[in-house]
C-alpha cells in the first residue's frame, strides 16, 4: 500500500472530528457555515464556536420540546443573530422533523440578514423568518407574534443582553437562555463615581483600580439581571456555558418563568434597588427597571 492511501485510510471520520454530529444532520449546513471545508473536513478554525453552540443547544432543547409538548407549537427568537449559527443549528436538529415550529433570528445588520434568508431558502428552512431591526423595533414588529416562547441571546454584546431579556419579558416568553459578553455600560457609571464611593465605603475597593472597575462591573451586570428576571416571576440559575479554555465569556443564564410568589418578586425587586443604591448606578435604574 503507497504512503498516500495508508494516509487516506488513517485519516479520523467526520463523526471521529466532530463526535457531537448527530444522525441525520445537514453536512450542507455546516459546509455553508463554514464549520466544515467544501471537502467536508473540519475547519479547526470554527471548531471552537460550535462547541459552544452545540452545548448551549443541549440546554434549549429540552425546553423546546416542554413548550412543544404543552402547546402543540413553540417558538423561538434569536436576538443578535450573527450568521444565525444557533438558529440554523437548532432548526436542523430539532425544528425540521417537525411539522410544526419557527425560528426567528433578529440582527441589525442587513447583509448577513439576507444571507440568512438565501440560506435558509436553499436548505428547504421553511419555518425560519430572519429580521433586520434593533430589539426595540422588534417589539412591534409585524411579522412577530404576539408572544415567544423562548428567547435566546448567544454573545449578545453589552447592553444587547438588557435588550432581550426586555423583549422576553415584552413577548412573555416562557423561556429565555443568554450568554451576555463584553458588558461595559454598568462599569462606566462606576467609573464616574470612583472617588465619592471610595469616601463612602471600603467596598469601593473592589472596583477601584481599572481592571478591577471591568470585571466587577461585569459581574455586578449580570447580578442585577438576575435580580430583575426574578422580580417578573422567573426562576433563574445561572451555570457555564462551557469550559474556560474554549472562551472567558462563559456564563449562561438560564430562566424559565414560573409566577412563584409575590413575596419572592418583591424582595429581588428589592435587593436589586438596595444594590443600584449602594454602587451608586441611579442612572442606570430604569435600564434594569423590576
Amino acid at each position: 500500500m503507497s504512503k498516500a492511501a495508508r494516509r487516506t485510510r488513517e485519516a479520523p471520520s467526520l463523526q471521529e472530528q466532530l463526535p457531537e454530529l448527530r444522525e441525520g444532520q445537514s453536512v450542507e449546513l455546516l459546509k455553508e457555515l463554514h464549520i466544515l471545508t467544501r471537502e467536508g473536513k473540519l475547519n479547526q478554525d470554527t471548531r471552537r464556536k460550535l462547541k459552544q453552540v452545540y452545548h448551549l443547544v443541549q440546554f434549549i432543547e429540552p425546553l423546546l420540546a416542554e413548550v412543544l409538548k404543552d402547546r402543540g407549537d413553540v417558538t423561538l427568537a434569536d436576538h443578535g443573530a450573527g450568521k444565525s449559527y444557533l438558529g440554523f443549528i437548532l432548526y436542523d436538529l430539532f425544528f425540521k422533523s417537525k411539522p410544526v415550529g419557527w425560528v426567528y433570528g433578529v440582527e441589525t445588520r442587513a447583509e448577513l440578514i439576507e444571507k440568512s434568508r438565501a440560506l435558509a431558502q436553499r436548505l428547504g428552512f421553511a419555518r425560519m423568518g430572519f429580521l433586520a431591526t434593533t430589539v426595540q423595533q422588534a417589539l412591534e414588529h409585524p411579522d412577530l407574534p404576539a408572544q415567544i416562547d423562548v428567547v435566546t441571546a448567544l454573545h449578545a454584546c453589552d447592553t444587547a443582553t438588557d435588550d432581550a431579556i426586555a423583549f422576553g419579558l415584552a413577548k412573555q416568553a416562557r423561556f429565555m437562555v443568554l450568554v451576555p459578553c463584553c458588558q461595559a455600560e454598568v462599569a462606566s457609571v462606576m467609573r464616574q463615581h470612583k472617588a465619592l464611593s471610595l469616601a463612602r465605603t471600603p467596598l469601593a475597593e473592589l472596583w477601584r483600580h481599572p481592571l478591577h472597575t471591568r470585571e466587577f462591573g461585569s459581574q455586578i451586570t449580570n447580578v442585577l439581571r438576575c435580580l430583575q428576571l426574578e422580580a417578573h416571576g422567573y426562576q433563574v440559575t445561572v451555570t457555564e456555558l462551557v469550559g474556560w479554555e474554549h472562551s472567558m465569556k462563559n456564563e449562561l443564564i438560564l430562566a424559565r418563568r414560573h409566577d412563584g410568589p409575590q413575596g419572592q418578586r418583591q424582595r429581588a425587586r428589592e435587593r436589586l434597588l438596595q444594590i443600584v443604591e449602594e454602587l451608586g448606578l441611579q442612572p442606570l435604574r430604569e435600564r434594569f427597571a423590576a
